[in-house]
């Protein structure tokens, strides 16, 4: 299966210790298969930190079944505190290899923002997200898994 990473840079060997933390689900090195989503993706780094947007493309061996894998197949209370711990910085993504499931983009953050802020409850909030187009996301938690997992195939700097 073909996969994107979107950065400021080529990402030939990706390397989760430059992962940031408090992300959607903790620090790994994060693709989608969503090229739209890696584009976004890399033209935000690439405005923030400099350089160039860069589409990294991959090939992702998708057979996981060696793998402890989480899989939140919807927006739902599971995945929402699930995003709200690992945003908070807790690492409860450590007891995965790869954690698949919807992105926190910008318009569902908000959503999103209106729990972690008490604003909303979670069934107001998880009642809000049906109303957004989501797009995936697999975060790679495990070094090994992620050499084993993934192959660089090319890249092309996004306009």
């Amino acid at each position: 299966m073909i996969v994107f990473h979107g950065s400021n840079q080529i990402v030939k060997e990706p390397n989760i210790s430059y992962s940031k933390n408090y992300l959607d689900f903790g620090k790994g090195f994060y693709i989608t298969t969503f090229q739209n989503q890696a584009e976004k993706w890399a033209k935000r780094k690439a405005s923030r930190y400099g350089g160039n947007a860069i589409l990294n493309v991959y090939e992702f061996y998708d057979d996981l079944s060696k793998f402890n894998v989480l899989r939140f197949e919807q927006e739902n209370e599971k995945w929402l505190d699930f995003v709200f711990n690992c945003r908070k910085g807790l690492e409860i993504n450590k007891d995965y290899d790869l954690i698949i499931g919807n992105v926190a983009d910008d318009d569902v953050f908000k959503t999103v923002d209106m729990y972690f802020r008490g604003i909303w409850t979670k069934e107001q909030t998880i009642e809000q997200l049906k109303y957004y187009k989501m797009n995936d996301q697999i975060c790679i938690v495990n070094q090994n898994v992620l050499d084993t997992l993934l192959k660089f195939s090319k890249y092309h700097t996004v306009n």
